[in-house]
């Protein structure tokens, strides 16, 4: 029987770098994004080989800023993969964008290589919140490239939003939400904002003066219950901690990183995990744009890992726990021939007992409660 893979395609290419992004991403000239691709494409085919036994059921386009690319490096990457790879038919094909970049002919582009589901980086729909977040778009740009994609015939679109933003108040995100839902994306994300090392939002606010420019703890736990409530309203529902969708519209990529299907990522810096192996590509552009990828692809790879038993179980709570719908004590057994009321029964009955964790056999899912304190109950399973 085929084994299942996803694929996620990393282009780390963007035109401005936002101040709270810490992704592999930057802006670069256009012969080193066509470097890029020449070199991603003999990734994709050098690495084929070795995964002749699997069908690609998701790929996903990640960055960065996939769209900012020539349509055509798109197709052309879409063709290699259809060339050497078994692809479903029903696969659902994701492409990261950026507001601003979604031309009618691009898009039209897109649907013709074989894209089916665009993931649209919204953020805010107030302008001086994505100003502060260092965005290079407008509410309205916003509203130009959806509406663009709804006439190229996308029927399947993210809508991706950041909650605490400095200065954001509790209506502000409200009005976000609300405007956002009002438009009918079939799913939506909504994260709260990180404050990541080597980001310029570090700099600006780790400090304890920037910490107050922040919403506080109150104010953000406000937002995150606000969004579920909201999101109701308009006939989305949580199926992950932070991802809402229409029924039918979850995102299968992420929920086969979340129930543990094997991924392979392609390109700068892409992280892995199959055959029981976790590991990411070379970080450096230089070194991946000068790489003879048809000689020996080692070198290529870069932290493998060889997960032990103990840690795929660990994982596999851990990810699990993230879906609304919990973990399956079924599939438990299935992937590890052991019982998982049995494995973790100390880790289960704490937290059953702070009303963190619910048993609805054969699931264990966090509760109202425990979805607030998600790390808390996660690091019993690390």
């Amino acid at each position: 029987m085929d084994k299942r893979i996803e694929l996620y395609i990393h282009i780390p290419f963007c035109v401005k770098k936002c101040k709270y992004c810490d992704f592999l991403s930057m802006p670069a000239e256009e012969y080193i994004q066509d470097m890029y691709i020449r070199q991603l494409i003999e990734e994709i085919k050098v690495q084929s080989q070795f995964y002749q036994d699997y069908v690609v059921s998701t790929i996903f386009f990640g960055g960065g800023t996939p769209s900012i690319l020539k349509s055509v490096h798109i197709t052309n990457i879409m063709s290699a993969v259809y060339a050497h790879w078994r692809v479903e038919a029903s696969a659902e094909i994701s492409l990261e964008a950026n507001p601003g970049t979604l031309s009618q002919e691009r898009l039209l582009n897109y649907k013709a290589a074989g894209i089916n589901r665009l993931s649209i980086g919204l953020q805010s729909a107030n302008d001086s919140e994505l100003k502060v977040l260092g965005r290079i778009h407008t509410f309205a740009d916003f509203l130009e490239s959806y509406e663009n994609a709804r006439t190229a015939g996308f029927s399947n679109i993210n809508v991706d939003l950041i909650s605490a933003i400095p200065g954001q108040t509790l209506s502000g995100w409200k009005n976000t939400v609300k405007r956002t839902a009002m438009l009918k994306p079939e799913h939506i994300s909504a994260y709260s904002l990180i404050i990541e090392e080597g980001t310029e939002f570090h700099d600006l606010y780790s400090t304890k003066i920037g910490k107050k420019l922040l919403p506080d703890e109150e104010t953000d736990r406000a937002m995150y219950h606000a969004t579920n409530d909201i999101l109701e309203i308009y006939g989305y529902k949580r199926y992950e901690i932070s991802n809402f969708a229409r029924p039918g519209y979850e995102c299968r990529h992420n929920i086969g990183y979340w129930t543990g299907t094997e991924y392979l990522g392609l390109g700068l810096g892409a992280s892995s995990y199959t055959m029981g192996r976790r590991f990411h590509v070379e970080r450096d552009l230089d070194n991946y744009l000068h790489m003879n990828m048809n000689k020996d692809i080692t070198p290529l790879y870069e932290d493998i890992q060889e997960l032990t038993p103990e840690e795929k179980m660990g994982e596999f709570m851990i990810l699990g726990l993230r879906m609304t719908q919990g973990v399956s004590a079924a599939e438990f057994h299935d992937r590890f021939g052991m019982n998982m009321m049995e494995k973790y029964a100390e880790e289960i009955e704490k937290h059953v007992r702070q009303g963190l964790l619910d048993i609805d056999m054969p699931y264990v899912r966090l509760t109202e409660k425990g979805l607030d304190l998600a790390n808390v109950v996660m690091q019993d399973f690390i």
